[in-house]
């Protein structure tokens, strides 16, 4: 690795084709330069200048090392330039969330991106256990989950909630859901199926279904693909439980029958990030839209 404060001192002494000047605007002693350049050519292993009557003139390879220079001095000038710009309407946003809230957060970011055509977005549909690793290994920058982490390097902001719904083919519409019934019917399980049905038998208000266990249910059918699990269930092939917003985004709505619970269950919904990363500006950006698809 060439240190960069020899090329600092060759380029400037090219560009002003004098040691003493070189010296001067480097505030170095002409010794100092002489060094550099010594030091350079003994890290390159040729002579990168030719010496004459106190004069020199630049060899073949003293001009790759100073076009090597010059592209090192554009390239921190660019740095320096990103480093400075923050926009609040450019850069890419790296998001996660559960896939229910994609379908409804996708066409809003798109819309978004409509209006600043350098605003882009990579959205990933994954549980809340992948959503938070992804977190800490910065994959992603910020993610949107329904368990506030445990891990005291993540920060959540709570900014809505979101109601579960127990999903059933129409046939069973306004018949008591009981443990015979969800038997009968089968459950469609995914990724997400044991956390949402464990909460929603716990929470429903209907004290029969509390201590009812996954386990317990035959299982018809597995799929992790969202916009999948609800065609099964509209063709009678078995029920699930799952965001409302994942129904509400489901072409064949009429063939299910959502089960009324006593209490609603809701679960809040969290913004997470890493609690000591300030985000770039763009993230500001987006804030309002997810608070607004949250409610």
């Amino acid at each position: 690795m060439i240190n960069p404060q020899w090329l600092t001192t060759f380029k400037t002494l090219i560009d002003t084709g004098h040691f003493t000047h070189t010296a001067d605007v480097l505030h170095m002693t002409q010794p100092g330069v002489s060094q550099h350049i010594k030091k350079l050519e003994q890290a390159c292993g040729y002579p990168l200048i030719t010496r004459y009557n106190k004069q020199f003139e630049i060899t073949e390879q003293g001009m790759l090392v100073y076009q090597y220079a010059q592209q090192q001095t554009l390239q921190y000038q660019s740095l320096i330039n990103s480093l400075q710009t923050d926009s609040p309407h450019a850069g890419i946003c790296k998001l996660a969330c559960s896939g229910s809230f994609a379908l409804s957060l996708y066409p809003q970011l798109l819309g978004l991106q409509q209006q600043y055509p350098q605003l882009h977005f990579h959205l990933e549909a994954a549980p809340n256990h992948k959503i938070l690793e992804d977190i800490e290994t910065n994959s992603i920058d910020m993610g949107i989950v329904t368990q506030p982490p445990e891990n005291d390097k993540l920060k959540a902001t709570v900014i809505g909630q979101e109601q579960l719904c127990l999903v059933l083919p129409l046939r069973y519409k306004d018949t008591d859901v009981n443990l015979e019934l969800l038997t009968d019917c089968g459950l469609i399980n995914h990724p997400d199926a044991e956390y949402y049905l464990t909460k929603y038998f716990r929470s429903c208000g209907q004290t029969h279904l509390v201590d009812i266990k996954i386990e317990q249910l035959p299982m018809t059918s597995y799929i992790n693909q969202l916009s999948q699990i609800l065609i099964a269930v509209a063709e009678g092939i078995g029920f699930t439980v799952l965001p409302q917003s994942a129904i509400a985004h489901f072409f064949d709505k009429h063939k299910l029958y959502i089960a009324p619970p006593l209490t609603a269950v809701t679960e809040k919904l969290y913004i997470i990030q890493k609690q000591h990363r300030q985000l770039p500006a763009r993230y500001q950006t987006i804030m309002p839209l997810l608070t607004k698809i949250s409610h």
